[in-house]
Parts: C-alpha cells; sequence; structure tokens
C-alpha cells in the first residue's frame, strides 16, 4: 500500500523522513524549496550563492530532522536554518574580502530575454535593481525582518520564530527597515 505523500502534513513528512523515507524528504522539499530559496537570495542578494545555500540549508535540515518539532511550523524551522546559513555566508565573505582586500566580485548576471525589451519593462527592472540593492544595504536585523514578513509573506509570528526574537521587536524592526528603505529609494 502506498500513502500518499501529498496529502500529508509537514509533521507527518518529517515523522516519515526521520523513519529512513526518503521520498517524504523529497516531498517536504518540494514544498518549501523556492520560499526558502527566496529567503536566501533576498537575504544575500545572490543568486548563486543561494542556490548553494538552499542545498546547504537542506543538507542540514535533513541532518537535523530528528529534533524537528512538528507542533510548530516546518516552514519557521527551516527557515531559521536557512537565516543561519546566510549568516555564515556572510562572515565567511567578510572575513575572506577582509584577508584579500578585494573588491567583492559583481554577481549581477544579465538575463536573455527574447521579448523586445519595451520601456516599462526596462524602468520596472531599473527599479527592481535600484530596490534590491537598497534592501541589501540595510543592516542584518532590518533586513531579515523586510524579506520573511513582505517578500515570503510570512506571519509576524512565524517571523519571530524564524528569527528568535520576540512578535514586538519584529513589528519594530519592520517599521524601522521600511521607513530606511523609504528614505534610501526616495534620496
Amino acid at each position: 500500500m502506498s500513502l500518499d505523500l501529498a496529502g500529508c502534513s509537514d509533521g507527518e513528512l518529517a515523522a516519515l523522513a526521520v523513519g529512513k523515507r526518503q521520498a517524504a524528504y523529497a516531498e517536504l522539499m518540494r514544498r518549501h524549496r523556492e520560499s526558502v530559496f527566496r529567503l536566501l537570495r533576498g537575504l544575500v542578494g545572490d543568486s548563486d550563492a543561494a542556490v548553494d545555500l538552499t542545498q546547504q540549508t537542506f543538507i542540514a535540515a535533513f541532518a537535523a530532522l530528528g529534533r524537528y518539532d512538528a507542533e510548530r511550523p516546518f516552514r519557521a524551522w527551516i527557515g531559521r536554518i536557512a537565516v543561519n546559513k546566510a549568516r555564515d555566508w556572510s562572515r565567511r565573505r567578510a572575513v575572506r574580502r577582509f584577508f584579500t582586500f578585494a573588491q567583492p566580485i559583481e554577481e549581477a548576471h544579465a538575463v536573455a530575454d527574447t521579448a523586445a525589451a519595451s520601456d516599462i519593462q526596462i524602468a520596472d527592472r531599473r527599479e527592481l535593481e535600484r530596490t534590491m540593492a537598497a534592501i541589501a544595504e540595510l543592516p542584518v536585523n532590518l533586513r531579515q525582518v523586510l524579506v520573511l514578513r513582505t517578500i515570503e509573506g510570512m506571519s509576524q509570528t512565524e517571523t519571530a520564530e524564524t528569527l528568535g526574537i520576540g512578535d514586538k521587536a519584529v513589528e519594530t524592526r519592520l517599521y524601522r527597515a521600511r521607513k530606511k528603505l523609504d528614505e534610501m529609494l526616495r534620496g
């Protein structure tokens, strides 16, 4: 008898994965990899690094799956792992930059578009690039909350749980992040 994994809750899938059901963990990855990637891309500002960090996040999550509490949202649990991976990446990158005195490598990649670009598409793309660059300049504690709440659409409670802070801290940081971002984009 085959179990329909798509109908299982994240907690059920985690329990099955701990019991060596690889298909259950594959289903968890399928459900959450896009949001983990978007979160990481928003935190590190580099799509290539976000792909690597997404893989590292799921590897670490699999290794720690026995400690996952099925009563809590899996999304918040894996989000916390992803945030920690992004912090580690940022620290390593800062150390490398310090020791090499090198300028960071430009990570901008032109994406081929077969459709003719209109003035609106170009303006939208520039505005998005400008906004993403401004988000990347925000202090880490503000950027994390902004990405989780605004880009990932997490609730205030999920964001607080993911970052290990209180609901009020999320509210305050989100307000400050939006205010600072608005100032940066106006200036």
